[in-house]
């Protein structure tokens, strides 16, 4: 099985965590939402499967690229 990094696409604050570690995810779901200039940036499962690790939580300054949650596809 495939581990897919999500990464934040912008440098800013996480406003929303939507997933917990074990939830199964679709493609398309949002994970965790960043907020950058007062705009909301979805971060979306990049394939099915299971979330492994979420190395940050709401409130947390992250920088573009940043890895934000990990998933193990199906």
């Amino acid at each position: 099985m495939a581990r897919i990094e999500l990464e934040s696409p912008v440098t800013g604050v996480v406003w929303k965590v939507a997933a917990s570690v074990g939830d199964r995810v679709a493609a398309g779901d949002v994970v965790v939402v960043v907020e950058s200039m007062k705009m909301e940036i979805p971060v979306e499962a990049e394939s099915d499967g299971t979330v492994v690790e979420l190395p940050v939580g709401e409130g947390d300054q992250v920088a573009e690229d940043d890895a934000i949650a990990v998933i193990e596809a199906d």
